[in-house]
Order: structure tokens, then sequence, then C-alpha cells
């Protein structure tokens, strides 16, 4: 499992976890579309656009390996602003290529892209 240097472990201050510290012996968590209803908490909110913005300064337009990304944080955003990076595609694989789609993420998260304008 590749180990993303320099990304952030969780959202400062909580207990959103980005990243997973060790591969499951028994394999990658599915990575599923998890629906975002419009009443969610405001922390879950703010960690959805942390994580977002984390993987925009990491990665940006590029595809990227899942690694140890949490499963959990990326099903929130994935099949709408995460897709996969290749066919065919395996959500139960740490080495699964994904990619941001830009243009969905924008509309989504604007905040997250703030900060590449204003530097």
């Amino acid at each position: 499992m590749l180990k993303h240097r320099g990304f952030p472990g969780r959202l400062p201050g909580t207990d959103f976890q980005f990243t997973i510290r060790r591969a499951s012996k028994s394999g990658a968590a599915r990575l599923i579309a998890r629906e975002r209803h419009a009443d969610r908490r405001p922390g879950d909110r703010r960690a959805d656009a942390a994580f977002m913005a984390a993987l925009w300064a990491h990665f940006g337009a590029e595809p990227f390996m899942r690694g140890n990304l949490d499963a959990g944080r990326l099903s929130w955003l994935f099949g709408r602003e995460v897709v996969p990076a290749e066919e065919p595609f395996d959500p139960q694989c740490y080495e699964a290529m994904l990619r941001i789609d830009v243009a969905r993420a924008r509309a989504s998260f604007p905040d997250a892209f703030d900060a590449e304008a204003q530097a």
C-alpha cells in the first residue's frame, strides 16, 4: 500500500480521518458512492471540504493511487468529485487509480479551490 507522504492524516481538531496507518490483512475496504444529503452535520461538510482541498493540493488534476487514503472519506466523494482513472476499476484495491473530476469538484467545493486563486 502506497503511503501518501505529506497528506494530512485527519481534519485538525477532530476525529475525521483522512488516511489509514496500515493495510488490512483482509484487503482494502470497498469504495462506494455514498449519498450526501442536504441535512448532513456541519462537521461532516467541513471534513468533506477539507479532504477535497487536501486532494487538490496534493494531486491536482493528475491521476493518483488510492494507497492509504481512507475508504470511508473517499466514499463520500466517490462517483462524483473523485472518479476512477482506469478501466477496469477495482474498488477494493489499494493500487486503484483515481482522479478528481475538476469541474464537478469546483461546483461542489468552491472553497477548496480558493487557495489556488489567491496564490
